[in-house]
């Protein structure tokens, strides 16, 4: 239960951070579409921990090994199932956490929930489960013909973008470790994850995402509203804290004279606050989107904590940690946002 993403195209996802292994199963894939194994591994690229000084010194291939579902080249219509091999795992560096809780991770909420957890890494709660979504959501974006999607890093700290979505360079995103959505703030980014891993702290951000070329009328009222399945996609990922769609926050500072987007002739609108979607069904015009990420919990400090028992002890830093979750989290975003918009395609299919 709650491992499944999906209705009409389902990702489950197993496996825990220090298990021989993480993956997936991807039901309701169409037969006969001929998979792309250079976007695959491009995308686990993307995501892959130590892929810069500014990530996680943990070394991993992301190497994609599909077991079923594929033959000559092309989908057949059945499940495909893949696995993704843990290779540098050091569990050595958790076992004091068998009996101590970490502050602001999952150590307490999974004990209490399941009455035995994973100490190595954080398990199944560990972000290590993601190179899974980033596999199922490579194979949705081969049913995304004609639609784009990208994402960039929009804040780190207190740290913005002033430039507004519609002006970001989105085409240059991969050109630096930070995949900062402004190049204007690339050197800023960087200097302020440079500086609190210096401190053995962390820092948070936020994400912004784009999907171009979505037809008019995908999302399903009321309760499965695209924004509504949009952000559930985007809050799932390990450390997102926020979801806001089109203006979002910012639209409650203006009046509805200003904020109302005004029709052409042909159906579009003149400005964007909207989105992208209007009534949770897709209105034809560019989604845009921000997901908020916080610090990253595990820092380089001593910190306060309590054991099982209940009794303080201080928790000393030891292992390998991201500084900052945002870069790899972009082809993240990406997966899900892929993974929600093949599903609503799929399933305003069998309207028709």
């Amino acid at each position: 239960m709650g491992n499944t993403w999906g209705r009409i195209l389902r990702l489950t996802t197993f496996g825990e951070s220090h298990g021989p292994a993480t993956g997936g199963v991807l039901e309701g894939m169409p037969g006969g579409i001929r998979i792309d194994t250079d976007l695959i591994r491009r995308q686990m690229e993307r995501r892959r921990p130590g892929q810069s000084g500014l990530t996680t010194a943990r070394r991993e291939a992301d190497e994609v090994e599909f077991l079923s579902g594929i033959f000559e080249g092309r989908t057949l219509g059945t499940p495909i199932a893949f696995l993704i091999r843990n290779r540098d795992t050091r569990s050595r560096d958790y076992e004091e956490l068998k009996n101590t809780y970490r502050p602001s991770h999952a150590d307490w909420t999974y004990e209490k929930k399941f009455g035995h957890r994973d100490w190595r890494g954080g398990g199944r709660a560990s972000a290590r489960e993601t190179a899974a979504r980033v596999v199922g959501g490579a194979l949705a974006m081969h049913l995304l013909e004609g639609v784009r999607i990208r994402a960039g890093v929009w804040a780190v700290e207190t740290i913005r973008s002033d430039k507004p979505w519609d002006r970001l360079d989105w085409d240059r995103i991969d050109e630096t470790p930070v995949r900062s959505a402004d190049a204007s703030l690339t050197s800023a980014f960087e200097e302020a994850v440079r500086r609190a891993r210096a401190e053995g702290d962390t820092v948070g951000g936020i994400i912004i995402g784009l999907i171009e070329g979505l037809p008019p009328g995908l999302g399903e009222p009321v309760f499965d509203k695209f924004e509504a399945r949009l952000g559930a996609a985007m809050l799932s990922i390990p450390a997102a804290k926020g979801f806001e769609i089109g203006s979002g926050f910012e639209g409650t500072r203006m009046r509805g004279s200003a904020h109302n987007d005004l029709f052409n002739p042909d159906g579009t609108t003149r400005t964007n606050r909207s989105g992208g979607v209007q009534g949770g069904i897709t209105n034809g015009m560019p989604v845009w989107f921000k997901v908020a990420f916080k610090p990253v919990a595990t820092i380089m400090r001593p910190q306060p904590t309590v054991d099982r028992e209940g009794r303080p002890v201080v928790l000393e830093p030891k292992g390998r940690h991201d500084p900052w979750v945002l870069p790899r989290a972009v082809p993240v975003v990406e997966a899900m946002a892929a993974l929600t918009v093949a599903d609503f395609i799929l399933l305003q299919k069998t309207r028709q």
